[in-house]
């Protein structure tokens, strides 16, 4: 079992512990609103069981068995990216070509392929980096109490990064952002 896999058991047992439920009464649960979006079941969740954000689709995905992981089983890293990289989103390769140029420079540290992005990760995940649309490249940096800034977005609590960085061109792939990025890196492991 991989550490990203040991980390999402571990959150499933802490949120059985926390809501005093099974999995398969929390699929249940799901199965009974009638619900088949996530974002939908998600919200449902966090409304009806108390739960975060983060542990809310966490538990989507397990019961529906949906998460980036299974959707990239079996599949070599660079099959993964050119999925990724397809269409519309061709064009955005060369920004996740130079952030991994500079972030390989940081260390030792996992390249996990989901669907639709990649989790980069040592003890624990410290950036995501991928697609979220046609236009628009997301950095997610998991750090805390980075100074204000107008490129950092600062998310909600318990979201699967603590910032996103927004980038449209590789041009922006700068001495800041990768200054970012590497602090995260070292606080994760």
């Amino acid at each position: 079992m991989s550490s990203l896999e040991q980390a999402t058991q571990t959150q499933i047992n802490n949120i059985q512990k926390k809501t005093g439920q099974s999995l398969e009464e929390l699929s249940a649960i799901v199965k009974k609103s009638g619900l088949t979006k996530h974002g939908e079941i998600r919200d449902m969740l966090k409304e009806k069981l108390g739960l975060g954000h983060g542990d809310a689709n966490a538990l989507v995905h397990a019961v529906l068995q949906s998460d980036g992981t299974r959707a990239a089983e079996n599949k070599s890293q660079v099959d993964v990216l050119d999925e990724i990289y397809t269409g519309a989103k061709v064009a955005m390769r060369p920004i996740h070509d130079a952030l991994m140029k500079e972030i390989v420079k940081f260390g030792e540290f996992e390249v996990l392929p989901k669907k639709g992005y990649v989790s980069l990760r040592r003890k624990k995940q410290f950036a995501m980096i991928g697609p979220k649309t046609n236009t628009r490249f997301e950095v997610g940096i998991n750090a805390k109490d980075f100074k204000k800034n107008a490129r950092l977005l600062e998310q909600p609590k318990g979201s699967m990064c603590n910032y996103i960085v927004n980038v449209t061109d590789a041009k922006e792939v700068n001495s800041e952002l990768i200054a970012w990025i590497k602090s995260a890196f070292e606080d994760a492991g």
